[in-house]
C-alpha cells in the first residue's frame, strides 16, 4: 500500500518581558505551551463544521503562584483546572482589569503559524516580589474578559520555561503568542 501523509501537531508559544517601574528589562522568558484537549476541539469544530463563526476571545490571563500544586495539562478546561489558579482578581499578583484581548491584533497566518501582531501589556499592581507562574489563552462561547470568570473554552496555557518570575507593584509585563500548526 502507497500513499500520501502528513502529520501535524499545535505548537504554541508565549514570549514574555517583565519592565519595571522605570522600563527596564527585569526579566524575560518563554513557555511552550500545553494546547488542551477542548481547545483542539473548538478549533476543529470551527474550522471544519463551523458556519458564519465570529471568534470570541481570545482573551489572555496570568498564571498566579497562589493554591498552585501543578502545572496545566491536556484536559484542563476554564471550569477545571485543579492544579493551578488565575491571576489578577483573588489571587496575586493583580493587575489592570479585564484580561487582555487578542481578537483585533493577529497577523495575516503564513507557512502555518499565526501570531500577535503587538504584544499585550499586563500593568502590576499588587505587592513586591509576587510570584507568576505562566500565561493562559480562553476564546469561544462564554468566553468573557473578565478576571477569574470561568466561562469559554481553555485554548493553551503554559509555565514559564526558566521557572517562577516575580514581579512588583508598577511592573509591566509583555506578552506576544504564536500558534503553528
Amino acid at each position: 500500500m502507497s500513499g500520501n501523509s502528513e502529520n501535524s501537531h499545535l505548537v504554541g508559544r508565549y514570549e514574555v518581558e517583565c519592565f519595571d517601574h522605570n522600563g527596564d528589562l527585569k526579566w524575560s522568558d518563554h513557555i511552550d505551551n500545553v494546547i488542551t484537549t477542548p481547545g483542539k476541539n473548538l478549533l476543529l469544530d470551527t474550522v471544519l463544521a463551523g458556519a458564519a463563526y465570529t471568534a470570541t476571545g481570545p482573551f489572555m490571563g496570568l498564571i498566579s503562584a497562589v493554591s498552585y500544586a501543578a502545572g496545566p495539562v491536556a484536559a484542563d478546561t476554564m471550569a477545571s483546572h485543579a492544579g493551578w489558579t488565575e491571576a489578577g482578581g483573588a489571587n496575586a499578583p493583580t493587575y489592570t482589569a479585564p484580561r487582555k484581548t487578542t481578537a483585533a491584533g493577529w497577523n495575516a497566518a503564513s507557512a502555518g503559524s499565526k501570531a500577535l501582531t503587538a504584544a499585550l501589556a499586563f500593568a502590576i499592581t499588587s505587592g513586591t516580589n509576587v510570584v507568576v507562574k505562566g500565561c493562559f489563552l480562553a476564546f469561544g462561547t462564554g468566553a468573557l474578559s473578565t478576571i477569574d470568570n470561568t466561562g469559554g473554552t481553555l485554548l493553551s496555557a503554559g509555565l514559564f520555561s526558566g521557572g517562577d518570575k516575580t514581579v512588583s507593584s508598577g511592573d509591566t509585563i509583555n506578552v506576544s503568542y504564536s500558534l503553528a500548526v
